[in-house]
């Protein structure tokens, strides 16, 4: 792949004064925790819109956005530098091909994650979807087994394309908050997480409007129907996903391969012979019975 070229955030700059002296906060929370460096993986079907977040987060164009092809061909991470500290933001080809998980996109994934840290996922789907169906958890069980259940435990539900007016008129709070539930529902039973285990370290779900019309508040901010500005909120909650109890996840050939789940099967290899071999004593002992029956019987 070649040496990582890590630039200089430029395209913080770009952004209004309001939202970067709130980046800034968040960011001096991120090094008092002694985190240098964030690591952030986007993932998710395509066409939802995960480029255009990677772009928003950043700043600037840093990955191509294109009206004809809904999602980049392969992994892609995009490195910016500010005082000190380091963010990684890798974008993902979709997961789905022709209504089925696409395991070759996510094998793809898998290899560029190898020897790589992931702090946060950011799961992303659309809000202005108005159906969670089957495929939704297929999605969900597939990468909860290329990167094992501890992945939902530093994840966040991105909802984009926020800026609508909801159907049957709901109000937006409500709808909003009624399309999430439906996915988080959706993230539990596919990842096969307990609902306590669930309750304990709650997904947070957050709304992205990347469309130049979204709105603005005085401050020049893009803000949400409900008046909320978008992008320092994204990252608040990314910052506290990042500094909670859970661990990152480290991307190494044991979690690739598989072998983490293959040594919890290995547990039950010394009960399973065992078994097996009180069923074939049995079996020979009954041959065995049946064989001195008969020759009682001559």
């Amino acid at each position: 792949m070649g040496s990582l070229l890590i630039r200089e955030w430029t395209g913080f700059q770009q952004f209004p004064s309001a939202t970067q002296n709130k980046l800034i906060e968040l960011l001096a929370k991120l090094k008092q925790e002694n985190v240098n460096t964030l690591t952030i993986l986007v993932m998710g079907k395509g066409g939802v819109g995960k480029s255009s977040t990677v772009n928003s987060l950043i700043g600037e164009r840093a990955v191509t956005v294109n009206s004809f092809q809904s999602e980049a061909l392969r992994p892609i991470m995009v490195s910016r530098t500010k005082g000190g500290f380091t963010l990684n933001i890798i974008d993902t080809p979709g997961l789905v091909e022709a209504g089925y998980i696409s395991y070759q996109a996510l094998e793809l994934i898998k290899g560029f994650l190898l020897n790589k840290t992931i702090d946060v996922l950011l799961y992303v789907d659309r809000l202005d979807a108005y159906r969670v169906d089957d495929l939704d958890k297929q999605i969900i069980k597939a990468i909860t087994g290329a990167f094992g259940k501890p992945i939902w435990h530093r994840s966040l539900l991105v909802l984009t394309h926020a800026q609508l007016c909801p159907p049957d008129e709901l109000n937006y709070d409500v709808y909003s908050s009624k399309r999430s539930e439906a996915l988080l529902k959706t993230i539990r039973l596919g990842a096969q997480i307990s609902k306590q285990e669930f309750e304990d370290f709650s997904i947070p779900a957050v709304l992205v409007e990347n469309s130049g019309r979204c709105n603005k508040n005085e401050n020049d901010e893009k803000i949400l129907p409900n008046g909320e500005a978008w992008i320092p909120n994204l990252v608040k909650i990314i910052t506290d996903v990042a500094t909670n109890k859970g661990k990152a996840v480290v991307v190494d050939k044991k979690l690739i391969d598989g072998s983490g789940s293959d040594e919890k099967g290995k547990l039950w290899i010394p009960a399973i012979l065992g078994l097996q071999w009180l069923v074939l004593k049995r079996i020979e002992r009954a041959i065995k019975n049946d064989i001195a029956r008969e020759k009682r019987g001559f």
